[in-house]
């Protein structure tokens, strides 16, 4: 069996950050949420995987290599512009040949792997085995409905009036009728191949379409709240590791790991959290489910629950919660005229400030 990991896209939710940055590698936990779905399919053992790139296909392949950190055999697989999930299949025919495979977005966050998923479907005789989990608003997402059997009767994306909870979880299994299904289908009203609309044809077409349902926890990763709480549910499983120098000075409690080569001088630090390699810390305040990956500078700062990428300064500000801030970034305090927010924000940005 074979794996197929979608990589492309633009990562329009998560802009700015994902003008400069594939969306699949931004960290959870200071480890890039590509690296957990490459780790679910090793470990279901699954070891050829082909990947799909588009216009950071530099930076993944920068990031994954040949696979072999992960013990995987890696091909990657250019795609001119993300013209949809059936398109990936349909690109990747020579790679994927007549065997069955899991197509995994790898923008998606799935805690207990999929090793369950790929058991059952080579158990089965099915064409196609669609993962699905509950959600609390299904107009959100892609949505399946089942018959009374547990098969898949019919499947609608991000309708209105949904006539079921059960959101399309981006993970998929197929047998090799799905290379006739994407052949088949013509591009929706949004100009894409919709994975969705071939398994409307496997089904309509006498395929075995069945269900599976997650068993742990689950996340697509495209805004900055999924983000978040993603890095949370990681940070809560954490074990203390101290491998990083902390003076006397500091105060160290709870889950907590720092990296080798950080310094962590006149702080507190509360977990969990992680502070990465030779990261400074200094008169800082790091509270709960906060990530401070590696390279980064806090002075006189505080931040909780948030994620600070790499090489970034914070310097003189308090309050800093809930929130992603990219590679390379100065957050200083302002001065000069009191009570008033200097700012240089690019595209497509948010900012939260007091009035």
């Amino acid at each position: 069996m074979k794996a197929l990991v979608l990589a492309g896209g633009k990562g329009t939710r998560l802009r700015p950050l994902t003008h400069t940055s594939a969306k699949q590698l931004v960290p959870v936990a200071n480890k890039p949420v590509l690296y957990y779905g490459l780790e679910a399919i090793r470990d279901a053992g699954i070891s050829n995987v082909g990947i799909i790139v588009g216009d950071t296909a530099h930076e993944v392949r920068e990031a994954v290599g040949d696979g072999s950190k992960f013990g995987l055999d890696v091909t990657y697989i250019p795609q001119e512009a993300p013209l949809g999930l059936a398109h990936c299949v349909l690109i990747a025919r020579e790679f994927l040949a007549d065997e069955p495979f899991v197509m995994y977005l790898g923008d998606n966050f799935l805690v207990g792997g999929i090793r369950d998923l790929v058991e059952a479907f080579c158990e089965a005789d099915n064409d196609a085995q669609i993962l699905l989990t509950s959600v609390a608003e299904p107009q959100l997402y892609g949505i399946a409905e089942l018959g009374p059997d547990g098969g898949i009767i019919g499947l609608e994306e991000k309708p209105e009036h949904p006539r079921s909870d059960l959101a399309i979880v981006g993970v998929y299994t197929f047998s090799p009728a799905i290379h006739e299904a994407v052949n088949a289908i013509t591009p929706s009203a949004r100009g894409e191949l919709e994975i969705t609309d071939a398994i409307k044809w496997l089904i309509d077409n006498g395929g075995r379409v069945r269900s599976h349902f997650v068993s742990g926890y689950w996340r697509d990763t495209g805004r900055l709240q999924d983000m978040l709480e993603c890095n949370r549910i990681v940070l809560e499983a954490i074990e203390p590791d101290i491998r990083g120098t902390v003076d006397g000075f500091s105060e160290v409690t709870g889950r907590v790991v720092i990296e080798p080569g950080a310094v962590v001088e006149n702080s507190v630090i509360r977990g969990p959290a992680v502070v990465g390699a030779h990261s400074k810390i200094n008169g800082s305040y790091i509270g709960p489910y906060t990530s401070i990956a590696e390279g980064c500078v806090l002075e006189d700062a505080e931040v909780q629950y948030s994620i600070v990428l790499g090489e970034s300064v914070i310097r003189g500000v308090s309050g800093l919660t809930y929130s992603l801030i990219g590679r390379n970034v100065e957050v200083v305090q302002a001065r000069g005229v009191p009570n008033t927010h200097q700012l240089m924000v690019g595209d497509h940005s948010r900012i939260q400030v007091r009035a």
